[in-house]
């Protein structure tokens, strides 16, 4: 168990997490940012992207409403006029199928407001995402070791039964990569692990439609950008990174029917986008961006194309999401 676990389960045991909360209030936005609702413990993909169980979802969003005032990103500029307070809002990335048909009907019993950042590449040619890919060639591989010796030194040792390390060390690579050798990669990946690569079946039940999405838009959930294809954007070049920021932009207008006013960085690191980044942003005229790297926004400290958010993940127990929520000060740093 991490320190920041012990310390929580200690202030939630005890009740002065709560009373901390109260005593030293915090003011800003603290921003939430799930990937998918469901059980993901047998998946052979990534579940590294399955961020909570229904029921923990559930208990989540209702103690959200209990402790900050919950907004939707349509109420940022209002909230920011006022410039104070302490406000929670809940965010997806991606476009998963179960953000629909799970997280959506959750949202809609609690009248909780959520802003999903989509794909939209993966919405009009439905195929599996980079990172689960990769999760599943390892999963599936017969191999004990993945020999990659352009990429790695040394074997990549497959012997533990999840296989959750190799996973993590082969996509930490991904990311690091710049753009135009990711599918290079990829297809080593391929190679070595024997699977070749993943059909584009399963891709047709993966995300979501655009006809969810405007069911949920006239729910009241705001739809946001997340690029075409989902690169690292700071790994591509000025050119790319126009290409990607546009034409989500532009799938998201002929859709939906309104300009991209909020999008979510891929990966989302403090290196994942960069200035070439912001002012394309700018130039399409998105109103706020939002990392991934933890931590929160107080108002005095407020940027618009870095609104940093906190991953909820499936290891996020009650005691630590309850430390969040009571002082984010402390338990969302980066």
């Amino acid at each position: 168990m991490s320190k920041k676990a012990i310390l929580a389960s200690f202030l939630h045991n005890t009740g002065l997490g709560a009373l901390i909360g109260k005593v030293i209030p915090w003011s800003g936005v603290l921003v939430l940012n799930y990937h998918r609702v469901g059980d993901g413990r047998k998946s052979v993909y990534d579940r590294g992207l399955w961020s909570a169980t229904t029921e923990d979802f559930v208990d989540q969003l209702r103690f959200c409403k209990a402790h900050a005032d919950v907004i939707g990103a349509s109420d940022l500029p209002q909230i920011l006029k006022k410039g104070k307070g302490r406000y929670v809002l809940i965010t997806f990335d991606d476009g998963y199928r179960d953000n629909y048909d799970t997280a959506f009907p959750i949202l809609k019993s609690e009248l909780i407001p959520a802003t999903f950042f989509v794909t939209t590449g993966f919405l009009d040619d439905p195929r599996l995402p980079w990172w689960d890919e990769i999760a599943w060639m390892v999963r599936t591989s017969r191999k004990s070791a993945l020999l990659l010796p352009e990429w790695f030194p040394s074997p990549i040792i497959m012997d533990e039964p999840e296989r959750d390390f190799a996973i993590r060390i082969l996509l930490r690579k991904y990311k690091s990569l710049p753009q135009e050798r990711t599918q290079d990669f990829v297809n080593a990946v391929a190679d070595s692990a024997g699977t070749g690569r993943h059909g584009t079946e399963v891709g047709r039940t993966f995300w979501m439609t655009w006809d969810m999405l405007r069911e949920m838009k006239s729910a009241g959930m705001t739809i946001g950008g997340h690029t075409v294809t989902h690169p690292v954007l700071a790994k591509a070049s000025q050119e790319k990174q126009r290409a990607e920021i546009l034409g989500c932009g532009r799938r998201l207008t002929e859709e939906l029917g309104e300009p991209m006013k909020f999008f979510s960085y891929p990966v989302g690191g403090l290196v994942a986008f960069n200035s070439d980044t912001r002012a394309c942003l700018r130039e399409v005229g998105v109103l706020y961006a939002f990392s991934y790297y933890g931590g929160f926004r107080r108002f005095d400290e407020w940027d618009d194309y870095d609104i940093r958010r906190v991953a909820v993940e499936s290891d996020t127990g009650a005691a630590v999401f309850r430390s969040v929520i009571h002082m984010p000060q402390v338990f969302t740093r980066p």
